[in-house]
């Protein structure tokens, strides 16, 4: 009877000691799991998202606009584009488009206001009246033309205008890549979704850097007024006096006007929780040829992005030096350096010249002017104009020159110390 007293009286106490010691072993463990987890983030840390853990969200409303309703990543990524052209360019718009079309990506296309009004209803008539265009439903025409002037902030804003478009109409895009009329691929679309594929989301191909030298006082100090912005018909910019001092509150970068921009980062650009990017918009308002600054300035200046730049804008371009307003013009000679440098893109080209036949014949599949550039997602190989699977990818040699060229970027110094230069 005793006995059996005494085992009541420690009974309790015995079981709830216990409960503590377990409690402290399966704490020690987690601990160590979670200790692991973070161990393992920062080894895949290069690769897409899909390999991370979720990160804590901050309470801030900046955070709840960045995270808001993200849609479900896919393994292939879908690439958002830009292409325009002005007086002129019509042809080499439409011809641009057929061989960077693809099913999965999407396609907002630009005549500024320079360009006549029946070339700019000639584009739109194209697209409504386009049976793959219209089934698909991804190539959008910006109908109320901007007044674009190169060497202006026009062209900016007419890239963010664009961005704006994309970001309203569709959710689930990746990366942002603005071309001209002029440009061309030098690999498919599959080579490139391909390549993409295989790399971290979040990254951004813009060359960049922050040697000015003659540019500082060419195009950085000089103040300038660009008519595009309150007239209707384009003349160049204005030259106004005095000039300015090279600015203490950020640091400027200078570089190429074309990029392949992730969609977090044209988020940042175009909503600018932070008010760098409008800073900085109006701080290039004034400044000659700020395509080729602004993009550089904002990515380099902002902790959160300076980390995902690579130092490079796929494309093949042949300058002077040191460079002049506008590049070579590409021609059959220069196939070679325009292989050999593994680009996706190459620019400037004029219409119809007999390098683009080379290209398609050579480096786009044999592709056929008026037709598509053959991918996976074609059901008749010969014109695809049937969709079949667009997620289905057939890449080719281009995947590899591409790889390479990327496998070097990503390896480089500069790219491993996470910084601007």
């Amino acid at each position: 009877m005793g006995y059996s007293k005494m085992e009541k009286k420690w009974g309790l106490p015995l079981v709830i000691t216990s409960l503590v010691c377990i409690f402290l072993i399966a704490t020690s463990s987690d601990m160590r799991i979670v200790s692991s987890i973070r161990t393992i983030n920062s080894i895949f840390s290069i690769f897409p998202s899909r390999f991370s853990t979720n990160q804590t969200l901050s309470n801030f409303a900046e955070s709840k606009i960045i995270n808001q309703a993200p849609a479900q990543p896919s393994t292939v990524p879908k690439f958002a584009y830009l292409i325009s052209g002005s007086r002129g360019d019509l042809e080499k718009l439409w011809r641009t488009l057929h061989t960077v079309y693809h099913p999965w990506n999407y396609y907002v296309l630009h005549l500024d206001l320079e360009s006549p009004a029946v070339e700019r209803l000639e584009l739109v008539s194209r697209v409504e009246k386009h049976p793959l265009f219209v089934k698909v439903g991804n190539v959008h025409v910006i109908t109320k033309a901007n007044m674009v002037t190169y060497r202006g902030p026009t062209m900016v804003a007419n890239t963010l205008h664009a961005c704006a478009i994309l970001l309203k109409r569709h959710k689930d895009w990746d990366w942002f890549i603005n071309l001209s009329a002029s440009d061309y691929p030098l690999v498919t679309q599959d080579d490139l979704l391909y390549t993409f594929s295989n790399l971290k989301r979040g990254l951004n191909f813009v060359e960049h850097t922050s040697r000015l030298g003659w540019k500082a006082s060419e195009r950085a100090m000089p103040l300038i007024i660009d008519p595009g912005l309150y007239q209707a018909t384009k003349s160049d910019v204005i030259w106004v006096a005095p000039k300015r001092s090279l600015p203490t509150a950020f640091k400027l970068f200078t570089g190429s006007a074309w990029m392949i921009l992730s969609r977090s980062f044209v988020e940042y650009c175009v909503w600018g929780w932070d008010n760098l990017p409008r800073t900085l918009l109006m701080y290039y308002s004034n400044f000659i040829s700020s395509p080729e600054g602004y993009f550089q300035t904002v990515i380099c200046n902002s902790p959160e992005f300076v980390t995902t730049v690579i130092n490079h804008d796929m494309h093949y371009i042949s300058w002077d030096f040191p460079p002049k307003q506008h590049p070579h013009t590409l021609s059959i000679n220069d196939t070679a350096k325009m292989i050999a440098s593994g680009a996706a893109f190459a620019r400037k080209f004029k219409r119809d010249a007999p390098v683009l036949d080379k290209i398609d014949k050579e480096l786009l599949l044999g592709r056929r002017n008026g037709s598509f550039t053959p991918g996976g997602w074609c059901e008749d190989k010969s014109l695809c104009s049937k969709v079949g699977n667009p997620t289905k990818l057939r890449p080719g040699p281009g995947a590899d020159r591409l790889w390479r060229l990327m496998s070097r970027l990503t390896l480089s110094t500069k790219f491993t110390q996470h910084k601007c230069s």
